[in-house]
């Protein structure tokens, strides 16, 4: 390479060292900015979310005191004073509803539920839950409609299509159909995912019934 090359070669490369050193003073403050930005993005959310779950925490713990008070009484008040919304609401509901004693703590308690099953922003499972609990503190539902609304709870893979599936069949007994309460009863039995106390129902049910738990 001669001297000239040489020359030339090393004006280049400072003029373009000169180019990116006066890009870098025109415009390295936006990437300043940036990284400041982001910096600051991150750090609120980390608050927030730290918020978030100190909140959460806080209604969990305010949840179970008020569910552990001595008396139902106890219990309806201090979880009726609790401001919840979504599934802390849904859990509180189903909490309401084991204290349900009287013809209007009961109607208070169904309501919530309905509230519970209707909204679409809380979990399947929940609402599921709900409406289960839902037919489970109504005496006076008549068998068909008790029937109606379980159906859906115990179609295959729902979460609580056994305890469903029980709840029907008492529904079935009530109106008179014996024979697809026995039936279903005994097919449940075969089911996976029974627990022992439901197994213990089921098999009393069918005895009281006249069926046989060989058939089961």
């Amino acid at each position: 390479m001669s001297n000239s090359d040489s020359f030339f070669e090393e004006v280049s490369d400072e003029v373009r060292r000169d180019r990116l050193f006066g890009l870098i003073r025109r415009y390295g403050w936006i990437a300043i900015a940036l990284v400041i930005v982001l910096v600051v993005a991150a750090a609120i959310y980390e608050w927030r979310e730290a918020q978030r779950q100190a909140a959460a925490q806080d209604l969990g713990d305010a949840i179970l005191a008020a569910n552990e008070a001595g008396t139902p009484e106890a219990r309806r008040e201090a979880l009726a004073d609790l401001q919840t919304e979504g599934t802390p609401a849904a859990v509180v509901a189903l909490l309401r509803a084991d204290d349900a004693a009287d013809a209007d703590t009961r109607a208070a308690a169904q309501q919530a539920l309905d509230d519970v099953a209707a909204n679409g922003a809380i979990p399947a499972v929940y609402r599921q839950l709900a409406t289960l609990k839902r037919v489970m503190i109504s005496p006076d539902m008549a068998p068909d409609e008790r029937i109606r609304m379980l159906d859906p709870l115990a179609e295959a893979g729902a979460p609580f299509r056994l305890l469903a599936g029980e709840q029907i069949a008492l529904a079935e007994i009530e109106a008179g159909d014996r024979d697809a309460a026995l039936d279903r009863a005994q097919d449940l039995l075969r089911q996976d995912g029974m627990t022992s106390a439901l197994q213990q129902r089921l098999q009393q049910l069918i005895v009281a019934l006249g069926g046989t738990l060989d058939a089961a």
